[in-house]
């Protein structure tokens, strides 16, 4: 289940508690109506709404925000308590004023506590009132803080979730994705045996897998990894013949169904697809079964980061991988650590009965590839043996 389904299912207790909240101001206050809006993208959206009878409008319901009571409650250009709207030619001329038949009018902001608005709590009579005064005032903002406070974990996720969707669709669309390949070399005879296509992204926010994470975390990790995919099969023929490409996918991009489309007429005997994903999977066999056509056509699996935690171990057992593909944090330091050490010559051991390679990621120094030569280690990558580049 994505973060954005959970916070979704999340939100409708939270609905209940702050609806009690928005119907107690009403009836400590007297009013007729009262709600809570929601400023976005240039409109007043209702949010949250308790009425004394049939509610005026259904929450969700939005309209202009400049044709607002709401903006002018924000902006400071009417009070915060309105006694008639008719005497007021701002108000008289608004719309809403009409269609809500809103005479008495009290409203405050809701401030988040990085200084922005959130939107307003506002309460009206439909007939004229001379009985509020600022205390009413003062009791709608601490309402308004107090539910403050209860939306603005799900506004801040919301928010961040818009912003992590409109960099995505920027680059998406852009296809900005730039691929960088890391050989992996045969420890033996130093030659190439195959290349890792690495994603890289447009800058400040270069990290990859802080990419690739936002992404899922917004269900758009699998259209962002077959795009990732797609650019680096094109480069493909720019390759050795003899070498290798291998290409980084998640479980859920396996399991959508448009991976096999994606990897179109390549040749899948060139193919490695190494399988990232740090979590436990429930949904082994439906893994196996999505690849099982693709590995008889000949494409290999890799399971990458073997060592690194428990889940790698239940990916190996599951699926079969062809190739392991041992730590970076198993590999670094192993000339000085004898644990380290036995931890991959077992891992070795495995694979050769198991009918598997063993690559070991991450080698930077000579004693380490020592050590894993002298392992039985055949393959391995890392920057003593060879940086990403760009595909010539």
């Amino acid at each position: 289940m994505s973060n954005v389904t959970q916070t979704r299912q999340s939100q409708a207790p939270l609905h209940e508690i702050i609806l009690s909240a928005v119907d107690l101001a009403r009836i400590c206050l007297r009013m007729d109506v009262a709600f809570v809006s929601e400023f976005r993208h240039g409109r007043r959206i209702f949010r949250h709404i308790a009425a004394d009878g049939e509610l005026p409008v259904q929450p969700g319901h939005s309209d202009p925000l400049a044709e607002s009571y709401c903006q002018h409650v924000v902006d400071g250009s009417i009070p915060p308590i309105v006694d008639d709207s008719h005497i007021y030619p701002i108000l008289k001329r608004l719309g809403s004023t009409e269609a809500l038949k809103i005479r008495a009018h009290l409203g405050v902001p809701i401030w988040l506590s990085d200084g922005s608005v959130f939107g307003t709590f506002c309460c009206y009579n439909r007939s004229p009132s001379s009985s509020l005064r600022e205390v009413d005032v003062d009791a709608l903002r601490r309402f308004a803080r107090l539910i403050a406070t209860m939306l603005e974990q799900r506004v801040i996720a919301e928010r961040a979730a818009e912003e992590t969707c409109a960099r995505l669709a920027e680059v998406m669309g852009g296809r900005a994705i730039a691929i960088a390949c890391q050989p992996i070399v045969d420890l033996s005879s130093g030659g190439v045996l195959g290349y890792e296509a690495l994603s890289r992204f447009p800058a400040p926010a270069s990290c990859p897998a802080g990419w690739f994470e936002d992404a899922h975390r917004v269900d758009k990790g699998t259209e962002l990894e077959l795009l990732a995919i797609e650019l680096a099969l094109s480069g493909l023929a720019r390759l050795p013949p003899q070498a290798y490409l291998s290409l980084n996918v998640s479980p859920c991009t396996i399991l959508s169904g448009a991976l096999a489309s994606r990897l179109g007429a390549a040749p899948l005997d060139r193919l490695v697809l190494e399988l990232t994903e740090h979590a436990p999977v429930e949904e082994y066999p439906a893994i196996a079964g999505a690849l099982a056509g693709l590995r008889r056509s000949g494409l290999r699996l890799a399971i990458d980061d073997a060592g690194s935690g428990y889940a790698s171990f239940r990916h190996i057992l599951q699926l079969r991988p062809d190739i392991i593909k041992l730590d970076q944090s198993l590999v670094q330091g192993i000339d000085g650590d004898p644990g380290r050490r036995a931890l991959a010559a077992a891992l070795t051991g495995f694979a050769r009965d198991t009918g598997s390679d063993v690559v070991a990621e991450g080698i930077e120094t000579d004693a380490e590839l020592a050590v894993l030569r002298g392992l039985g280690i055949k393959a391995g990558q890392g920057y003593l043996l060879g940086r990403p580049a760009p595909l010539a």
